[in-house]
Parts: structure tokens; sequence; C-alpha cells
């Protein structure tokens, strides 16, 4: 027979467990987010940032943050050319790479070789992989599994911190 007491114990354990492991993934989230905080050619002081970058530029490519869906205008861009990082203008894809994913995002199956990092992302309690800019360390998105051939990537990028420069 189970007793009151019990019950209590046990459900203040499940509960300490739980806050807990939330402290850990916002722990681990904040370092895996956080691309710019690493060593990289291009680096700057928030403030500096802060000039050179509208308010949105500045949440998503230094803070990690994320664009609302369908608010970018490059969704609907077809032209050829390249898309470069809004921090710092390193090409990071070519227009021959984007696909229409219906995300509600720019999405692409390829980067140019060698331009884009890779970080463990936990935030929101997902496993994913952030994606940043290689020279300034900007957040520019995640890159999942599911894209078209021929890598079967989709990097999934927040618009804001692209730059499209027609060819």
């Amino acid at each position: 027979m189970v007793t009151r007491r019990q019950i209590l114990l046990g459900t203040a354990g499940v509960a300490a467990a739980t806050a807990g492991g939330v402290a850990l993934l916002r722990e681990q989230s904040t370092k895996a987010t956080a691309a710019s905080e690493g060593t990289f050619e291009i680096t700057k002081t928030p403030e500096e940032w802060r000039k050179l970058l509208t308010p949105q530029e500045y949440a998503v490519l230094r803070d990690a943050d994320t664009e609302a869906r369908w608010t970018s205008p490059l969704n609907k861009e077809k032209r050829k050319g390249t898309f470069a990082c809004a921090g710092c203008e390193l090409p990071l894809f070519k227009s021959e790479t984007k696909f229409e994913s219906g995300t509600g995002w720019p999405s692409f199956y390829e980067p140019i070789d060698g331009n884009i990092g890779k970080a463990k992302d936990f935030s929101w309690g997902m496993f994913r992989d952030e994606v940043h800019c290689r020279r300034c360390g900007g957040h520019l998105g995640h890159v999942f599994n599911d894209g078209p051939k021929p890598t079967g990537l989709r990097y999934c990028i927040n618009g804001v911190a692209l730059k499209f420069i027609p060819a």
C-alpha cells in the first residue's frame, strides 16, 4: 500500500529532477546558440555590432533569435546571385542552391564550401545543428536532414541574416 507521504516525496522528486533538467537545457542552449562567442576573423563589441546592424539583424545574428516566418523578402528572390552574411558580407550560398521548402524561411541545400560553421543547439528542448558565418560568427539558422538531392540537407536560414548580391 502506497502512503500519502510516499506520493508526496515521489512528486517532489520528479519536480526537482525536471527543474534540474530544464536548468541544464537552458545552460546548454545558451552555450550552443551563442556561436558569436567563438574566435572569428571579424570580431566586434556588442556596441560596434549595434551600430552596423538593424535591431532585427542584431537580434538574429548576435543573439541567435529567429525572425517570423514568411516575413523575409528573400523568400521570393529568384534572381541569379549570391546570398552573403548581413554582418560581414561573406558569400554563404549561391542562388542555384536555393529551393522552396514551404517553411517560411529561405532554404538552401548546400552552402559555399568552407563558409558555414556548425554548433550543437539544445534550445527549445530539441537537439539541432545551428549554423553560423565562419568569418564573424553570426547566427544564420539551422540545418536539417530533410532537404532535396543532391545533399539531402535543408539549411533553414533567417532572411534577415542574409544580404542578396545580384550576379
